[in-house]
């Protein structure tokens, strides 16, 4: 039975433990611990697994930024690290404040063994943070499951028809560009139209930075469509050190997204 999977159960499928003495205060479940502006850990989360209709099977992970303030970089290697195959699964290296669901998903191959554990392990601020992915019936999400817990856990998702994820229809490539110069990045995708846009919501396209050895700065952030057209999206990006960055431009309806990769050189 596929089901919504809310933030506390999942954070029960996560575990961290700290490094050195304590206070009292650190030895709190993390769930209940008092929320910190900077220092505390990220927690990585199991968010579910999906068979999609050609018949892969793929892990969804996310993650929990304790810290109110602080954007934790944690570069992929001994502390961003997975259990299984190769450390670098796709994860973030860049974690915004907050929960964030299904960040990325991992396909498992054919030959996965049912009672496999896949982990994402995590070390910031001292504290190691694991995330146990497994193929239990109870965790088993669909889209319908990822559009519940996008609108909050309480709202179903339109059944006929059926809503189906943004498109997108164009974007940037990747660059390479000299440091202290912004580039110019652009994206475009359209939708179906549902959920029917209420308010302010409906087609947007978000920039975000996915990994990257600096900081990243989008102007502006975020573009939202008119209600029925496509979004067009165009931004500028600012890099505050050279190196390799990946960020991404997400298409949402609201209820489910759609990602744009682009990989930036940024040139001393």
């Amino acid at each position: 039975m596929k089901r919504n999977v809310p933030i506390l159960a999942a954070l029960l499928a996560a575990a961290c433990v700290g490094a050195g003495a304590q206070s009292f205060k650190d030895q709190l479940p993390p769930e209940v611990r008092v929320q910190r502006l900077t220092g505390d850990s990220v927690q990585p989360v199991f968010d579910g697994w999906q068979r999609f209709a050609d018949g892969t099977v793929s892990m969804w992970f996310g993650y929990y930024n304790r810290n109110s303030q602080e954007q934790v970089d944690v570069p992929v290697g001994r502390e961003n690290s997975f259990n299984s195959g190769a450390a670098d699964r796709g994860q973030p290296t860049h974690f915004y404040t907050k929960r964030h669901q299904y960040v990325f998903k991992v396909d498992l191959p054919k030959d996965w063994d049912q009672s496999s554990k896949l982990i994402w392990t995590l070390t910031a601020h001292g504290e190691t943070c694991t995330a146990i992915g497994w193929l239990q019936p109870e965790w088993q999400v669909d889209d319908g499951v990822r559009q519940m817990n996008a609108g909050g856990g309480g709202l179903a998702p339109p059944a006929d028809p059926p809503n189906t994820a943004p498109k997108i229809t164009g974007g940037s490539s990747d660059q390479t560009i000299e440091f202290g110069k912004p580039v110019k990045l652009t994206a475009s995708a359209i939708d179906d139209g549902i959920p029917k846009p209420r308010g302010m919501r409906g087609l947007s396209i978000r920039w975000i930075q996915y990994r990257g050895p600096g900081a990243v700065t989008f102007a502006p952030p975020e573009t939202r469509a008119t209600p029925g057209q496509p979004a067009e999206s165009a931004t500028e990006a600012t890099f505050s050190a050279p190196g390799t960055y990946w960020v991404q431009a997400i298409a949402s309806d609201g209820l489910l997204e759609t990602v744009h990769n682009v990989n930036v050189t940024v040139k001393r």
